[in-house]
């Protein structure tokens, strides 16, 4: 006989309750790649340590909104660090090969170089490390560079939005300087970091002409820079197709001033197009999720500070793998109940966006801010 672990939905605008896959009684170990039901991989692993941040961008925590009266979740509510290590550890079995830590911001997780040294000492069944990186806002990132470096985290992604000191602070909507930042990611170099990253996600109207400065400061300095057509994440940010600059006008622009040139993907499933300037000085990628939707060859799972496994960033319910974790539940039965999760998912929202946008198909989102971006 079979038995059934009951699960609380994330939608909170239907206050729904479902239930996880049927456990079968006689478990093999499920380890081994896993496929969705569009023959999707899991490759990678985004893993939201806190819903707090320190910023408050109106694209993903618009100040309106996250308050100070905002009801943000106790300590108590946010999976451990051992209870994140459980999971990684089961989610690497399953063929994840990449680990990226996010928030909120991730840096105001008090001891989270302590997680990166857990998390770090994970390998893949045959034997290779994992690939651990985190994104971060830049704001706390001069402060914990180095043992962040030390704790063994491969690499750094930093948020930024402008190189107008002006610009960013409209953007950060906290006053924060960009100075700082700037002073961070060159703080993260110091101590060994390769291949920093930096995001900038374009918005028209308030800071596309930021684009070819942003790349005339990050050129011949080893970060590569990413730009990012602003996305309609979440139920809060007034997000609308007018806004959004396209990666393929990102892309002209730049080359207009400065040749490129396409480079491959590093592995199926990578979301960012990569392109190389002809003259030597780096590297730029743009990530299209909104104009070229890259839905098909998506390989990323999510889980929320609290333990809910999200299967795409535009989702609208999530799996209670905190009440497997925090009740009496095997790794056997978790790494089961994971695998059949990921092998019933059909996850295709921006496939779907135009008719979701036209409100021919219903859709609520989870927050940006909750789900980790």
């Amino acid at each position: 006989m079979s038995k059934t672990i009951p699960i609380t939905s994330l939608d909170e605008l239907k206050s729904s309750f479902t239930t996880l896959p049927l456990i079968p009684e006689n478990l093999r170990p499920a380890e081994g790649f896993l496929k969705d039901t569009r023959g999707r991989l899991l490759h990678d692993l985004r893993i939201s340590v806190t819903d707090r941040c320190n910023f408050r961008c109106s694209y993903c925590m618009p100040k309106e909104i996250f308050t100070k009266q905002y009801n943000y979740l106790g300590q108590s509510e946010l999976l451990n660090f051992e209870e994140i290590t459980r999971l990684a550890k089961l989610f690497v079995a399953h063929g994840v090969e990449k680990i990226r830590l996010t928030g909120g911001e991730p840096l105001l997780r008090k001891g989270i170089e302590d997680l990166v040294q857990m998390l770090s000492a994970l390998s893949t069944p045959s034997g290779n490390a994992i690939d651990l990186t985190l994104t971060t806002n830049g704001s706390l990132l001069k402060k914990k560079a180095q043992a962040l470096f030390d704790a063994g985290l491969n690499r750094v992604t930093v948020s930024l939005d402008g190189i107008n000191d002006d610009v960013f602070r409209q953007m950060n909507d906290v006053d924060f300087p960009v100075k700082d930042v700037l002073d961070s990611i060159e703080a993260a170099q110091m101590v060994g970091f390769q291949n920093i990253k930096v995001n900038m996600v374009v918005k028209k109207g308030t800071n596309e002409h930021e684009i070819l400065p942003m790349v005339e400061h990050f050129r011949n300095t080893g970060v590569i820079l990413r730009f990012i057509e602003y996305m309609d994440v979440g139920n809060t940010n007034g997000w609308q197709m007018s806004e959004v600059v396209s990666s393929q006008s990102v892309i002209d622009l730049i080359n207009e001033r400065y040749p490129i040139s396409p480079v491959s993907q590093g592995y199926s499933g990578e979301v960012a197009q990569k392109w190389r300037f002809n003259d030597g000085a780096g590297e730029i990628g743009v990530i299209s999720s909104v104009t070229q939707a890259f839905c098909s060859s998506c390989t990323r799972a999510r889980i929320s500070m609290e333990g809910k496994l999200f299967l795409c960033l535009f989702a609208n319910t999530g799996f209670d793998l905190k009440h497997l974790l925090r009740t009496n539940v095997s790794d056997l039965e978790i790494s089961n109940v994971i695998a059949n999760i990921w092998q019933g998912r059909q996850d295709r929202y921006s496939e779907l966006r135009g008719k979701i946008q036209a409100g021919e198909i219903s859709h609520a989102k989870v927050e940006m801010s909750y789900i980790g971006g």
